[in-house]
């Protein structure tokens, strides 16, 4: 489809009109100060599996009269026009009315789980993966770099398994599947899974929080931002 010059010639206008609703709906949102009231988080898939449920439940136990919504997604939501209102990203949002505040950051590691690494070759340089069975992601090749940067190139092929589903990755990982890479603070929720070559691996990932500047005036978002500020950087070092 290709757009006509009579469409060329309203886009811009029409993106006027767009930018002005959601403006107003930013206002009218902020306008709520009621006790009561729905929040929307979003966050990428793995954290909203591992890092944020034990959060929500204690936000929840300490304000039960807010309503949570999370949003799951690998997507950036766009705060600006209310998909969400609050964020928890590993990427700092690049708009200028978003309010962003970084809470750490997430140690990623190699990991495997005991059983696995019972039955396996030793492991104690980053040399020694070239002998293991890895788990990898599949058309992402963030660990591919990470690992060209560490000092061990590899190619896709040296990773048996892979996925690019993040929760089913770390699923492979927890059942034996093999050695992968993995953020810190989902070891906890996995027994028997255990870090491997402690120090060697120096991958990190800024946490952000963010959340629109007129929204921040709302009393119930605010609540709900300021309760994740103050606990998840504590999460992000369990």
């Amino acid at each position: 489809m290709t757009p006509t010059a009579a469409a060329l010639a309203v886009a811009g206008a029409a993106r006027q009109m767009n930018d002005a609703a959601a403006a107003i709906t930013r206002s009218l949102a902020a306008a709520r100060s009621s006790a009561r009231g729905t929040v929307r988080i979003t966050t990428s898939e793995v954290a909203a599996a591992w890092l944020l449920p034990p959060v929500l439940s204690r936000l929840h136990a300490a304000h039960p009269q807010i309503e949570i919504e999370l949003a799951a997604s690998n997507e950036l939501s766009n705060l600006l026009r209310r998909e969400a209102d609050v964020a928890v990203r590993m990427v700092r949002p690049a708009q200028a009315s978003l309010i962003a505040r970084k809470l750490g950051e997430i140690p990623i590691v190699a990991a495997a789980h005991r059983s696995y690494l019972h039955a396996a070759p030793p492991l104690e340089r980053i040399e020694d993966l070239a002998a293991h069975r890895l788990v990898g992601f599949d058309r992402d090749d963030a660990i591919l770099r990470g690992l060209a940067s560490a000092g061990m190139p590899l190619s896709r092929h040296r990773f048996a398994l892979r996925t690019d589903d993040q929760v089913a990755y770390g699923r492979l990982v927890a059942e034996g599947g093999g050695v992968g890479f993995v953020a810190r603070y989902n070891l906890h929720c996995w027994p028997g899974v255990v870090e491997v070559l402690p120090g060697l691996i120096d991958i990190r990932l800024p946490c952000w929080l963010a959340v629109h500047r007129e929204i921040r005036s709302n009393a119930i978002v605010r609540s709900v931002y300021d309760f994740l500020a103050a606990e998840l950087p504590a999460q992000l070092r369990r």
